[in-house]
């Protein structure tokens, strides 16, 4: 069972409270996504669902039970985080580090097994890593580092994972082959991921359940269809955009608008040009030529005059 919730969670740095009775039921085996601002308190909910802080009030439920009477081995059977920016001892190689991924499983009566064996493999394989095994983390390119520390998480057999930004610092190619492999894991497997991004059309690409951050609270949450509008946007990210769909899955897609006066009327003055360059019709050309030649000039006015406002 993958169950993971937070009930009347209170979270602080000092005497600041960042959550105060905090709710919220993660979907068993959905892809579900935090997003907000910078600040708004994603990683650090997401860090308490993995205890790795501990709340001043309230509890995290896991599969069942309070995350805090458990033991680190019981925790880390059901669950798996991936931290912001992960780093491996200098020399370890990826085969080594999917190996981390079997620790809950061993003990003084438990050796290492044919088992233990078989599922690195698999996650090696899962991953697309299987020729890189022999390889030291630390001569990967971004992307395979990724998929290496997400083949640690697969050996874990978790039915939940949590990732803290896992696109940070890759390229767009990197970030959506991680957000694939992620996207099969979760369909294949049917694993519980929750993880933060702060790409919000790649969010809305890719989560069945969005999480809206605002100030410490929950702003919204639901299917990105149902919930991700220009007021959402607004409301979360003071930022006034347009929402269209996206031409190829029909999720919400985000266009910012532009809030620099110099650049929109550059856009409109570019725009004003291509209508009077545009082809007139044929019939009226010559009737129309002086107006053209009166009305041209107005529009250049009122391009430049956009710029001094």
């Amino acid at each position: 069972m993958g169950t993971l919730e937070a009930k009347e969670l209170g979270l602080s740095y000092g005497s600041a409270y960042i959550f105060e009775n905090l709710n919220l039921s993660i979907p068993e085996g959905k892809i579900t996504v935090f997003i907000g601002s910078n600040g708004c308190g994603k990683s650090t909910l997401l860090r308490s669902m993995a205890r790795l802080l501990k709340p001043q009030r309230g509890s995290v439920i896991l599969a069942g039970s309070d995350i805090s009477s458990m033991s680190t081995k019981e925790v880390a059977k059901k669950l798996a985080i991936l931290p912001q920016g992960p780093t491996a001892p200098e020399g370890l190689t990826v085969l080594q580090l999917v190996k981390q991924g079997r620790y809950p499983y061993q003990s003084w009566l438990k050796q290492w097994s044919k088992e233990d064996e078989q599922v690195v493999q698999q996650a090696l394989e899962a991953t697309g890593m299987s020729e890189l095994a022999e390889r030291p983390v630390d001569a990967l390119s971004g992307g395979q580092r990724q998929r290496a520390w997400i083949a640690m998480t697969l050996a874990q057999e978790t039915p939940i994972i949590l990732l803290d930004e896992p696109t940070t610092y890759l390229d767009l190619t990197h970030q959506i082959e991680v957000l694939d492999l992620l996207y099969e894991m979760n369909d294949r497997d049917k694993r519980t991921i929750v993880m933060v991004l702060h790409d919000i059309n790649l969010a809305c690409r890719y989560a069945d359940h969005v999480v809206a951050i605002r100030d410490g609270r929950i702003e919204a949450q639901g299917a990105p269809n149902e919930i991700v509008d220009e007021q959402l946007i607004e409301n979360v990210f003071r930022l006034k955009c347009e929402i269209i769909p996206d031409p190829l899955y029909g999720t919400p897609l985000c266009i910012p608008h532009d809030n620099c006066r110099l650049r929109a009327a550059r856009a409109l003055a570019q725009q004003q040009r291509k209508v009077d360059s545009s082809p007139r019709d044929s019939v009226s050309e010559e009737g129309n030529h002086e107006e053209e030649e009166t009305v041209a000039p107005k529009k250049e006015l009122v391009a430049a005059s956009s710029v001094s406002v």
